[in-house]
């Protein structure tokens, strides 16, 4: 069970309390999270992630373990702590301006 934070303005968008729990078939990566959340939250759809290229929205990062997982690529394996449960993965907006 892979436990996903999201931010308020997403929870409020997909009417969702707290953290998500999904079940992720096969190997957890970001891509099989993400697949599982739209799944389950068709709402979030298109607002993590470009819903053509899959790509990272621009302004939305990704956590975990204390590590920028932002940049990681989409099938690379989330860390073991975030595929046990023991970590969240949290999924937040970046801030710009000036």
């Amino acid at each position: 069970m892979i436990r996903v934070a999201l931010p308020e303005h997403l929870r409020t968008l997909a009417n969702i309390q707290g953290e998500v729990r999904l079940e992720v078939a096969g190997q957890a990566t970001q891509r099989s999270l993400l697949d599982a959340l739209e799944a389950r939250h068709p709402m979030l759809r298109g607002t993590i992630r470009d819903q053509l290229t899959q790509k990272r929205r621009a302004f939305v990062r990704f956590f975990a373990c204390q590590q920028d997982l932002s940049n990681e690529l989409p099938d690379t394996p989330l860390p073991g702590a975030v595929a046990t449960g023991a970590e969240p993965f949290r999924i937040l907006g970046a801030v710009a301006g000036g």
